[in-house]
């Protein structure tokens, strides 16, 4: 419903050319598996597009707080030869309107990188632009963070294609970042929760212990306090993850709180796909930034 009334407000207010749509990188659903997959083959053969940003200046919109993508993204833009200029998401919440905000950034500016709430302002911004415009996260979805998940997983798993994965949280943007990925490339994915947190359009569990069985990937997102009460027995531990098939991972999305929605004996595990798991997401955001520029 979410991703209908966004694309309804596009076509109404901003008449998209689809060409131009299709060079951005707004959710994981705008693209077909082969599309992503070329993605993750830019990925394996970075090394030959050393420069391929020189001259090119990127425009990132990111919150004091971010730190891993902001800094994966600042890092690969230089690495590639590129310039970033860095501003906050509010600049694009001032009175101007945003078609006038576009008009002007895109005469300096080759790309836009953002992470704003609003996942309408992205899709409208992409609209609006003649440059490719990348979604670094909102409130409902996280592209890219999935995106170099599952190419991690390539990297460790016989065929990560074929998995059953297991989104154990509620719904949110990990979660719906997850269901974008389920369709695009066509993965097996059901989700374990409460009664009341569950993502339309998955098949979902309601008991943790069933639901980690015959699963090989396990992907977890951070709880909100609120939530707490209702998540206490859905936290993954390295007994729970004993349940799940042999040589089953767990993936759980930072920043994660040990004694909340993991255990902090399964991070110790060797169930738990360790820090060096997120290095792939410098050299998936360099792909994404690439593919967008040939496409």
């Amino acid at each position: 419903m979410y991703e209908d009334q966004c694309k309804a407000y596009i076509v109404c207010k901003v008449c998209i050319h689809a060409e131009v749509y299709m060079k951005s990188f707004i959710r994981l659903t705008d693209f077909q598996k082969d599309e992503l997959l070329e993605i993750y083959e830019i990925a394996d053969h970075i090394e030959d597009y050393a420069g391929f940003l020189k001259g090119k200046t990127v425009v990132l919109f990111f919150p004091a707080g971010s730190i891993r993508t902001r800094v994966s993204f600042e890092k690969g833009i230089a690495l590639l030869g590129g310039h970033s200029i860095l501003f906050d998401p509010t600049s694009l919440e001032k009175k101007e309107d945003i078609r006038d905000v576009c008009g002007y950034l895109q005469n300096w500016a080759d790309a836009l990188i953002i992470r704003h709430k609003d996942n309408c302002l992205l899709e409208k911004i992409a609209g609006l632009s003649e440059i490719p415009v990348i979604n670094a996260m909102t409130d409902e979805n996280h592209p890219c963070e999935v995106l170099s998940d599952l190419y991690a997983l390539s990297k460790r798993r016989k065929d990560f294609l074929s998995d059953q994965y297991l989104f154990a949280g509620g719904r949110g943007n990990i979660g719906n970042a997850w269901k974008e990925a389920a369709v695009a490339f066509g993965l097996s994915l059901s989700q374990c929760c409460p009664e009341g947190y569950e993502i339309s359009g998955i098949p979902c569990i309601h008991d943790l212990k069933s639901g980690i069985k015959g699963k090989d990937i396990v992907c977890t997102d951070s709880i909100p306090k609120e939530w707490l009460p209702a998540f206490r027995d859905f936290r993954i531990t390295q007994e729970i993850m004993e349940l799940a098939n042999d040589g089953a991972l767990l993936n759980p999305c930072p920043p994660f709180y040990r004694g909340k929605e993991v255990s902090e004996d399964v991070i110790n595990s060797d169930f738990f796909v360790g820090y060096g798991f997120k290095k792939e997401l410098l050299t998936v955001q360099q792909a994404i930034l690439i593919y967008c520029f040939l496409h």
